[in-house]
């Protein structure tokens, strides 16, 4: 992975030569290597949508896939696409030229979605829901025109984890971001490669190659919202027993419908029992659970 300055995408030029920058870079690349395998990802001759916002997760998700394209690793064909929303203060020129720099295949569409969800969104309510929604829409859009199969997100670990606990809190269920999905119309997939990727990976990747990082000012800058408050409780938990979310997470892959309560997992009332089958009480065998 580590070879010779004319042997490296250009993404990875001037990455740091410490040790610990080699094994944050090479525990990201594995993470997403085998989310990749995992999930059943790959599609030999696909094209890929990878969605950039300008954030320290896409840049992550964009450098990590090219690195593993340059390796032979992943059979596809990339390209990058940043939405430009509209938002007030959007550096516009900022990833184009970087892209540019970078060699990578690349589309810009601008779309004023923001001044959609500013006229729609109440007063006082945050704007997550609908510029999700709007985004997404033009994203598919841009999938079709551009030949893709699949649309590409920057989700990690810690936005599935999140969700998860926003659904339980707020939503009544147990859901979270899948690491593979088909959209609604059946036409794209939506992957998740950094699904097993830490977000502090990230910030720790995106932060030492110096990529030139873009706030979002559009719903990152509203105060309360509840994916902040996850994190603060996710937080505190990390703090208290270091590990936590990774346990957490590790939970999230090891489901058992039985041992949950709904009837549409599993079939309670058909549940029978082995009449013939006897409990000796002087016995210390304790009956397994099924």
């Amino acid at each position: 992975m580590f070879d010779e300055a004319d042997d490296i995408h250009p993404l990875f030029a001037g990455a740091p030569t410490s040790t610990e920058f080699k094994k944050l870079r090479k525990r990201i690349v594995r993470h997403t290597r085998e989310a990749i395998e995992q999930y059943g990802m790959i599609e030999p001759g696909a094209r890929w949508l990878v969605c950039l916002s300008g954030g320290k997760d896409s840049y992550t998700l964009l450098a990590v896939l090219h690195e593993l394209k340059w390796r032979g690793l992943l059979p596809v064909d990339i390209l990058a696409c940043n939405l430009d929303q509209g938002q007030p203060g959007f550096p516009a020129t900022v990833l184009p030229e970087f892209l540019e720099k970078m060699g990578v295949p690349h589309r810009i569409e601008y779309q004023d979605t923001y001044s959609i969800v500013v006229d729609k969104v109440p007063a006082g309510r945050t704007f997550c829901a609908l510029c999700s929604r709007l985004r997404r829409g033009n994203l598919y859009r841009i999938a079709r025109e551009e030949g893709c199969s699949a649309v590409v997100l920057g989700h990690h670990r810690d936005d599935i984890l999140e969700t998860f606990f926003m659904n339980l809190f707020h939503g009544g269920r147990l859901a979270t971001m899948p690491p593979k999905l088909v959209n609604e119309e059946g036409d794209l997939f939506v992957y998740r490669p950094l699904a097993h990727v830490a977000e502090a990976d990230c910030e720790k990747f995106a932060t030492a190659m110096n990529y030139p990082i873009i706030p979002c000012d559009l719903c990152g800058s509203q105060d309360g919202l509840q994916r902040q408050q996850v994190k603060q409780i996710l937080d505190g938990w990390e703090r208290n027993s270091p590990g936590r979310r990774q346990v957490m997470f590790r939970a999230l892959t090891n489901a058992r419908p039985s041992h949950l309560l709904d009837p549409k997992l599993f079939d309670f009332a058909g549940l029978t029992r082995d009449a013939e089958a006897e409990f000796d009480e002087k016995s210390n065998e304790i009956p397994s659970l099924r």
